[in-house]
């Protein structure tokens, strides 16, 4: 549990500066340019997020039963999914209506792809993992929205074909991962 926890506090810390330390991380950035500073998040990201499988492989292989989610939380949690997935999508595919509704697209998919998982699954490591990433989301979603504001930020109202677009990627990624990707890389099936 402890290599689960430190990769979670080295991956979630780095994605948290600009939630409690954003005059720390201008100042950073001001120093030592946009270049070395993507090269030392994405550094610190990997790392965490290496902690972070490894962790959570060895939580899954000596499991702590919390709770038995029912049956039904599967379903719902697949369901859930496929918004997550178009949020996902949404952060990247351009001229978006979704991404001018709600901001921060990708936040929002890792709130939903984070709450889904902890409806379905009552293992200690699982709680820990998604909640986690749960808690992480609902603060940066609201330290996002607060920057967006503070600068007036305004979006580009986007277009209907972005939107399909939009849609279209992120069913297709969820398709496959719900079907093939997530039994191969995770273990689970999550459709049965």
């Amino acid at each position: 549990m402890s290599i689960l926890i430190v990769g979670l506090i080295v991956f979630l810390g780095a994605h948290s500066v600009r939630i409690v330390a954003e005059d720390w991380r201008a100042r950073r950035l001001r120093q030592m340019g946009i270049g070395p500073w993507k090269g030392l998040y994405s550094l610190v990201s990997i790392i965490g997020f290496v902690l972070i499988v490894w962790g959570y492989a060895m939580t899954r292989a000596v499991p702590v039963d919390i709770w038995h989610p029912p049956l039904w939380t599967r379903h719902v949690a697949a369901l859930l999914t496929v918004p997550a997935f178009i949020l996902l999508a949404a952060a990247y595919v351009p001229h978006n209506r979704i991404k001018a509704a709600v901001g921060h697209p990708m936040i929002l998919g890792v709130k939903l792809w984070a709450f889904a998982h902890l409806l379905a699954n009552g293992r200690l490591g699982d709680i820990v993992l998604f909640g986690a990433f749960l808690i992480w989301a609902i603060l940066d979603y609201r330290a996002a929205r607060q920057r967006d504001r503070a600068n007036g930020a305004q979006r580009a109202p986007g277009r209907i074909s972005g939107d399909v677009v939009t849609v279209v990627a992120g069913l297709a990624v969820w398709a496959a991962f719900a079907l093939v990707l997530h039994a191969w890389l995770i273990g689970v099936r999550p459709l049965g």
